[in-house]
C-alpha cells in the first residue's frame, strides 16, 4: 500500500509541475494569439480520428497524437485501437504481433508506403521492429481501404495496417529539415536517431533516417505458480539493432506524374528469454535478423479520366536461430538459418467513368522463395498472380465500393511434395449512407470473403509442416455508424464510431508457441465464429485560449468460439481471446507543456482451447503517464519528454509464461532544425 501511495503522489507531482508550467506559460501569452488559431490545429487532430462516410471502419493515429501516446514502437501505438489484441512476448526485443477481431495475425496485411511487407515463412510481421521516429501516420482498416487506385494485393487481407513514413516538407527559403532524438531509460536503453530531409532540386528531395537501439533487456517480474511466489529477473533479453532508410521523391503534389524510390535496411541481434517452463527461468536461444527491401512507385495521370500506377519491390530477409541447449547428432548445437526473397510487381489502371464513379483493373505478380539449412528442406518457390477488378461510386450522401479478387498460386519444391495449386475468387462490397443533411451521421456496412494460403512453415517445416493443410477462408459481416460534430463557438469536436460484426472462419489455424519463441505448434480449429462490437469515442476541445484537451475511449466485446462439433472445446472461447477489452487516452497541451495519460485493459482469457480453470488467465491493465516540455531558441525547437509506463507496477502476461516488465521509464530529447 505504501508503494501505491508513493506512486499516486508521484503522479500528483508531475501534474503539479505541468500546472505550474502551464500557468507560467499562460502569463506569457501575447494578446495576438487567438483561440481560433489554436482551435484549427486541435480540430485537425480530431478529424484524424474518424473519417465521415468511410465505407469500412478505419482508425488513425497521426501527427502530434501519434507522438503523444506512450509508445516506443509501432506495436505499442496500436494498443490504443479498438478490436485489436497485441501479442507481446516480453521485453524491449520481444516479438510483437497484432490480431484484429480474432482473425489471427496472418490475416493482417501490413503496408509500408503502399506496398505490403511480406513474410511467406510464417505470415507474421514483427511490429516491434518498426520505430515511430520516421512515421507520419498509422491507419488500421477492417476489411480494406476501398480506394480503386491500389495494387491487387491491397484487397487480399481481412484487415490492413497502413504505415506512412514522414514526407519531405520544407519551410520557405529553407532546403533542409533535420531532427535528432536520443532516448534512454529502463532495460539499459540507448536509442539515438537522426532524420534528415534535403531538397536537392526544385522538385526533388531525399530523406535519410537512421537509428540504433541497444539494451541489456533485463527486468524484474513476479513469478507465481504452485508453490512458487518469487521475484525474478528476466535474462537473455538483450537487443542490438540498426535501422537505415533512404528515400528519393518528387515534391510537386499537383503534378501529373508522381514517383518515389526508397530503400530499407534493418539488422538486429537479440536474446530470446523464452517461456518459463518447469521453473526454468533462463533460456539460451538467440536470434539474428537482417531485413532489406527496395521499392518504387510511379503514378501518371494520362488524361482527365485515366490514371496509371506502377509499383515494384524486392525484399531479402535473413534469419538465424541458435539454441545451445538442443544438441544435434554429433553434439553440435541447433543452429538454423533461413533466407527469404520476394519479388513483387504491380500495375493498376484506373478510369473515371463519370463524375464520382471510378473503376480499376489491378494485376500483381509475386514470387516468394525460401532457403534453409534444415535436413530434407523443401526449398519452396511460390508464384502468385493476383487480379482485382474494383469500383467506387460517390454521391453527395452515398458511397458504395466493391471488388472481385482472383488469387492464383503455383508452388514448386525441390524435395518432397508441393502444396496443391489454388485458383480462388473472393468478393467484397461496402457502402456508406448519410440519411440526413442536417445531422452528421452516416451508416455503413461491408461484406468480405477472403482467402489465405498456409505459410511455408505451415506446409514444409520439418517437424510440424503438412502439405495437406487446409487454407483458411474468412467471411466478414459488419454494420456500423459514424457521428462527428464540430462546435465552432467553443472550438471543440466530438466523433463516435460503433460497429457490430460477425466473422465466420473455416479451417482456422491457431499458432501457439512451444518451449521457445521460434517453434510453434499448429492447431487446426476447424471452424470459429466471432461475434463482436467495437466502440470508439474521441473528443477534442479548447479550454479557454491556451489549454487543449484531446481524449479517446475505446471498448471491444468479442465472443470468439470454436464451432468444430467434434472438438472437446466446442462452443468455448478460443485461446487468448478476451471478451472485454478497451483503452483510454487523455492528452493535454498548454503552451509549451504537454501531459498525457493512457490506460489499457484486457479482460479474462484462456490459454488453451478448453476453458477449464487451470487454463484461466486473469485480466490485466496498465497505466502510463508522460510529461513533455517544448523549448524554442531561434530556429531550434527542442522537446523534452519523461515517460513512466506501467505506473502501478502490475505484473502480468500477455502470452502465458512470458512475463511483461513492471514499472519502467523513458527519457527523450528531440531537437528539430
Amino acid at each position: 500500500m505504501n508503494r501505491f501511495n508513493f506512486w499516486i503522489r508521484f503522479s500528483g507531482v508531475i501534474g503539479l509541475l505541468y500546472s505550474v508550467g502551464c500557468t507560467k506559460g499562460m502569463a506569457q501569452v501575447p494578446d495576438a494569439v487567438s483561440a481560433k488559431e489554436l482551435d484549427s490545429v486541435w480540430i485537425r487532430s480530431g478529424r484524424n480520428a474518424v473519417q465521415l462516410n468511410t465505407t469500412t471502419p478505419v482508425q488513425t493515429l497521426t501527427g502530434s497524437r501519434l507522438q503523444q501516446v506512450n509508445s516506443f514502437s509501432i506495436a505499442d501505438a496500436l494498443r490504443y485501437f479498438s478490436g485489436v489484441q497485441l501479442k507481446d512476448y516480453g521485453g524491449i526485443g520481444g516479438l510483437k504481433t497484432l490480431n484484429v477481431r480474432n482473425l489471427g495475425a496472418q490475416h493482417l496485411g501490413v503496408f509500408y508506403d503502399g506496398l505490403q511487407l511480406g513474410n511467406a515463412q510464417n505470415g507474421i510481421v514483427d511490429l516491434g521492429k518498426f520505430s515511430l521516429d520516421n512515421i507520419e501516420a498509422l491507419s488500421l482498416y477492417n476489411s480494406q481501404n476501398t480506394s480503386t487506385l491500389q495494387s491487387a494485393r491491397n484487397f487480399g487481407s481481412a484487415a490492413a495496417l497502413y504505415i506512412k513514413t514522414k514526407q519531405a516538407v520544407f519551410e520557405p527559403h529553407k532546403k533542409y529539415h533535420i531532427s535528432a532524438a536520443y532516448k534512454t531509460g529502463s532495460f539499459g536503453l540507448i536509442n539515438p536517431s537522426l532524420h534528415w530531409q534535403q531538397q536537392i532540386a526544385a522538385n526533388m528531395a531525399t530523406t535519410l533516417s537512421v537509428e540504433t537501439v541497444h539494451a541489456h533487456g533485463r527486468y524484474k517480474t513476479r513469478y507465481q505458480k504452485y508453490a512458487y511466489d518469487t521475484t525474478i529477473t528476466r535474462q537473455n533479453a538483450a537487443v542490438a539493432s540498426q535501422r537505415m532508410e533512404l528515400a528519393v521523391q518528387d515534391l510537386n503534389k499537383n503534378a501529373a506524374t508522381r514517383w518515389k524510390i526508397q530503400t530499407y535496411f534493418y539488422n538486429a541481434a537479440r536474446g530470446l528469454p523464452g517461456a518459463i517452463v518447469a521453473e526454468r527461468f533462463y533460456n539460451a536461444q538467440r536470434l539474428w535478423d537482417r531485413n532489406f527491401f527496395t521499392q518504387g512507385m510511379w503514378r501518371k495521370q494520362i488524361n482527365t479520366r485515366y490514371q496509371l500506377l506502377v509499383q515494384g519491390k524486392y525484399a531479402n530477409d535473413y534469419t538465424r536461430y541458435l539454441d545451445t541447449t538442443i544438441k544435434k547428432t554429433g553434439g553440435a548445437p541447433l543452429n538454423n538459418t533461413y533466407r527469404q526473397q520476394e519479388y513483387d510487381a504491380s500495375l493498376v489502371n484506373e478510369y473515371l467513368v463519370a463524375a464520382g464513379w471510378k473503376v480499376s483493373l489491378a494485376t500483381d505478380w509475386i514470387v516468394n522463395k525460401m532457403q534453409a539449412n534444415l535436413d530434407h528442406f523443401a526449398y519452396p518457390v511460390r508464384n502468385t498472380a493476383l487480379v482485382a477488378i474494383a469500383t467506387e461510386l460517390k454521391r453527395k450522401q452515398f458511397i458504395a465500393a466493391g471488388n472481385l479478387l482472383g488469387t492464383f498460386t503455383r508452388e514448386k519444391v525441390s524435395t518432397g511434395a508441393a502444396a496443391a495449386d489454388r485458383n480462388v475468387l473472393t468478393p467484397a462490397i461496402s457502402a456508406s449512407w448519410r440519411p440526413w443533411n442536417h445531422l452528421p451521421i452516416s451508416v455503413r456496412s461491408f461484406y468480405k470473403r477472403i482467402f489465405r494460403m498456409p505459410t511455408f512453415n505451415d506446409l514444409y517445416y520439418t517437424i510440424i509442416g503438412s502439405v495437406t493443410l487446409k487454407p483458411e477462408y474468412t467471411t466478414q459481416y459488419d454494420i456500423g455508424l459514424q457521428y462527428k460534430k464540430s462546435f465552432a463557438d467553443s472550438g471543440s469536436a466530438i466523433s463516435l464510431q460503433a460497429d457490430v460484426y460477425y466473422n465466420d472462419i473455416k479451417d482456422k489455424i491457431i499458432a501457439i508457441p512451444a518451449n521457445n519463441l521460434f517453434r510453434w505448434s499448429m492447431i487446426n480449429m476447424g471452424k470459429v465464429a466471432v461475434k463482436g462490437m467495437d466502440l470508439q469515442l474521441t473528443y477534442a476541445a479548447g479550454i479557454g485560449q491556451q489549454v487543449l484537451l484531446n481524449g479517446t475511449l475505446t471498448y471491444s466485446y468479442q465472443q470468439a468460439v470454436n464451432k468444430t462439433t467434434e472438438d472437446r472445446s466446442y462452443d468455448q472461447q478460443i485461446p487468448y481471446a478476451p471478451k472485454h477489452s478497451g483503452s483510454a487516452t487523455v492528452q493535454t497541451a498548454c503552451r509549451s507543456w504537454g501531459l498525457n495519460y493512457s490506460f489499457i485493459y484486457t479482460g479474462e482469457r484462456y490459454m488453451l482451447p478448453e476453458n477449464d480453470p487451470q487454463n484461466y488467465l486473469e485480466p490485466w491493465y496498465t497505466h502510463d503517464l508522460s510529461l513533455t516540455k517544448t523549448v524554442r531558441l531561434r530556429q531550434v525547437r527542442a522537446v523534452l519528454a519523461l515517460e513512466v509506463n506501467n505506473l502501478l507496477n502490475q505484473y502480468y502476461d500477455v502470452v502465458v509464461n512470458y512475463p511483461m516488465p513492471g514499472r519502467n521509464y523513458l527519457v527523450k530529447i528531440a531537437v528539430n532544425l
